[in-house]
């Protein structure tokens, strides 16, 4: 089967955080930092990118009925991002991050989130209808840190399975909202379980597999979980993709004009289910796999010179265009 042009109304929907990063945007005159509300959050990072790029996507999760929430559901609407199951919670607020951007461009964050909406989804929250029509659903461990919306995140993978959709994994490990990284590492194996793609950085595939070597990490993991598709993301070493018995690597995009790598791994994320719309799962060899690659690099290249991530993906002319400029 080429591609994946099945009749369901999505192309990809996602299940997770929906919340405000405030990031650093220059001082006042008293020195204090400025902080900008950009509008966050992984799985919805990856859905703006698919649809700059022309795909139908939809979003599962909560936000607070308070002035942060209802931007948000205005943005995600702006962007193109189906929002009718997307809950506004009356009890508890929207979830807020502090980004502080260190010079060399990577991050530390401080989370508002005790409770935050995102964690208040539940198994009923779920609608499962909209999870029989996608061709993907894409999830993280966000949603994963506490039971209610563990449960929720799980019920709409049976879901998408069941519908028989590709699952999509990316475990976006954020240590500082998990009790334990002993709790996360369960979490994060029940989604490798799951998944038929996984994106995953070098940092993640460190800490989970022991491995130093990324190759023989990527080796663990597929011995014991058999996922059809991995892309490791390198930052500035690039990405390579691990397809059946094919290794492929791409250089990165390396840019002066860098600011910031919020929203640089979904950008990236976006792009290789994109490709996976295009190629189909099963229909990858190692010219695409490489267009795939070196076309997702391109994009995220891009979004770490912009502030912020959802709302200035860059369209597939952006992308072309820095792509033919490198060669």
């Amino acid at each position: 089967m080429k591609g994946m042009g099945s009749m369901k109304k999505y192309d990809v929907v996602a299940l997770g955080e929906l919340l405000i990063d405030f990031t650093e945007n220059g001082r006042s005159p008293q020195g204090n930092p400025f902080y900008e509300a950009n509008p966050g959050g992984a799985p919805c990072n990856v859905l703006s990118m698919l649809t700059k790029l022309g795909r139908k996507t939809a979003f599962i999760g909560k936000v607070g009925n308070d002035i942060f929430g209802n931007f948000l559901k205005d943005v995600l609407e702006e962007v193109g991002i189906d929002t009718l199951n997307l809950m506004m919670d009356d009890e508890v607020r929207t979830t807020l991050a502090f980004v502080k951007t260190f010079p060399d461009g990577d991050r530390d964050f401080s989370f508002y989130r005790n409770p935050g909406a995102d964690m208040m989804i539940t198994e009923a929250d779920v609608d499962k209808e909209l999870l029989w029509n996608t061709k993907i659903f894409h999830f993280g461990t966000l949603s994963m840190t506490h039971e209610g919306a563990r449960n929720a995140t799980k019920k709409a993978i049976a879901a998408a399975k069941g519908a028989g959709a590709v699952i999509s994994f990316d475990p976006n490990l954020r240590e500082p909202l998990w009790k334990s990284l002993e709790e996360a590492k369960e979490q994060v194996a029940y989604g490798l379980s799951q998944c038929d793609f996984l994106k995953i950085s070098d940092n993640e595939l460190q800490w989970f597999t022991g491995e130093k070597d990324f190759d023989a990490g990527i080796r663990k993991l597929r011995i014991q979980y058999d996922i059809p598709l991995i892309v490791l993301s390198m930052g500035k070493e690039g990405s390579r993709a691990y397809y059946k018995n094919l290794r492929v690597e791409s250089a990165p995009f390396l840019q002066e004009t860098t600011i910031e790598t919020t929203g640089a791994g979904d950008t990236f994320g976006g792009c290789c289910l994109h490709y996976i719309l295009k190629c189909g799962l099963h229909d990858f060899d190692k010219a695409k796999l490489k267009e795939m690659l070196t076309f997702a690099n391109a994009a995220a290249s891009i979004i770490t010179t912009r502030k912020g991530a959802l709302r200035v993906m860059p369209s597939k002319d952006d992308v072309e265009a820095l792509v033919r400029k490198s060669v």
